[in-house]
């Protein structure tokens, strides 16, 4: 049995990040734990650019991100053990993991930030009809073997769903000689961010096909192509349009899916539309001393809001691990018209770790302009109006502490406004 300080599962950026947090802010004793051969988390394979532009200030590809907290990390004396898998987590905050050189390793911690990162959802999760031939990839999958193996998953390509892995994918395998005859997606919007529309798609010419799906995949041994046909409003395809186009391999980038096995093995509460812990501002979940950021709580778009959750979770973890026997009261965060979800999910306005509080949330549609309203029992705390909304890009807000004072429940509301309503708050 070894006995630890704080015990962080995951070595990507949020798990990298909390790391570096906790050292600064004191905690000796802190040993990141992660599956891989190489830290970093999936930033490894992502070398384009686009990251770091709100915590450095610059563009960064993924490798350069990753670099920069994994070298801070070894320069703080964080202990990072690789090739490690943590296979069980009880509430009482001990861990289970294994490696080939040291066998099964049980870990007593004082403090656990979960940083475990999401998965893809697979084929088998959308139940796409026709054979099992080879060439059909998560997108993922393909952004390895392509960035980091060196092999091309095909040369002809079709892509199901518009997330921003299968965006970018798009785009790197255009550039490396393959043909990706449309992207695929069965919304009436896009499920990417913006930029990667215009950057990945439009810029080089690769149809974007709305309110469509894949409804077969043809081949025995190797894709031979995919029949794609419309949806209704009902998502229900509509077999009178269906259309027949040849391809070697078939993409998917048909959502995320946050891994939380090991929180519910420690009986953590989950949120049912995140996927991920309920948390409080401090990123604590339900079990005191266990924290939770990034990916794992709830997908991000960028990086750099994963960094800004993982600083808070070891601000939260270093002041359990000063204070552990403290109990707060909290005040319920609701998401209310318009909203799938707004974390944190409640809130004791006393410990906040800064004198405003961060509160981020996703649309359940997009909207051209939207007026965001935060109320408590009291009426409207603050009003905000947003401008192209979409559900793939992650809305935030700061409210200060003083403005929450007294209040006994916090709900966000975001409703469509027309022209009229001008800019501001």
């Amino acid at each position: 049995m070894q006995n630890r300080e704080l015990v962080i599962i995951g070595g990507g950026p949020a798990g990298l990040s909390a790391a570096v947090e906790a050292r600064r802010l004191g905690i000796k004793d802190v040993l990141v734990i992660d599956r891989e051969s190489e830290p970093g988390g999936i930033l490894k394979q992502c070398i384009h650019p686009g990251f770091g532009l709100h915590i450095f200030k610059e563009e960064l590809t993924g490798p350069e991100y990753a670099e920069r907290f994994v070298r801070e990390a070894k320069n703080l004396g964080v202990e990072i053990m690789l090739d490690t898998m943590a296979i069980e987590l009880t509430a009482d905050k001990r861990i289970i993991a294994v490696n080939s050189q040291e066998g099964l390793i049980e870990i007593q911690a004082k403090a656990v930030i979960l940083a475990m990162g999401c998965r893809e959802r697979t084929r088998g999760a959308i139940n796409i009809p026709g054979f099992r031939p080879a060439g059909v990839f998560t997108a993922g999958t393909a952004q390895r073997f392509v960035n980091i193996e060196g092999y091309m998953p095909g040369r002809e390509i079709v892509i199901l769903g518009s997330g921003d892995i299968g965006l970018i994918m798009a785009r790197r395998l255009t550039l490396e000689g393959a043909k990706v005859r449309c992207v695929v997606e069965i919304m009436p919007y896009s499920n990417g961010l913006t930029r990667n529309i215009v950057q990945c798609l439009e810029d080089y010419d690769i149809p974007l096909l709305l309110k469509h799906t894949v409804v077969n995949i043809h081949g025995r041994k190797r894709v031979e192509g995919v029949t794609i046909a419309e949806v209704d409003d009902n998502m229900k395809p509509i077999m009178e349009t269906a259309k027949f186009i040849p391809c070697d391999t078939l993409l998917l980038s048909v959502g995320l899916i946050p891994e939380n096995e090991l929180s519910r093995m420690a009986e953590i509460q989950i949120d049912e539309v995140t996927g991920g812990p309920v948390v409080n501002q401090r990123m604590e979940t339900s079990v005191p001393g266990i924290f939770a950021c990034g990916n794992v709580l709830h997908v991000h778009d960028l990086v750099d809001f994963v960094t800004r959750e993982a600083i808070l979770a070891a601000r939260g973890a270093a002041s359990y691990l000063a204070d552990s026997d403290k109990k707060y009261d909290y005040v319920p965060v609701v998401a209310g018209d318009g909203l799938r979800y707004v974390l944190p999910h409640r809130i004791n306005i006393e410990a906040m770790p800064e004198k405003r509080q961060t509160f981020f949330m996703r649309s359940v549609k997009p909207m051209a302009k939207a007026r965001l309203s935060i109320e408590s029992e009291k009426g409207v705390i603050k009003s905000r109006v947003m401008r192209y909304v979409k559900p793939s890009e992650m809305l935030s807000i700061p409210i200060d502490r003083d403005e929450m004072k007294g209040i006994k429940i916090l709900k966000f509301n975001l409703q469509e406004e027309g022209d009229s309503v001008e800019r501001g708050e």
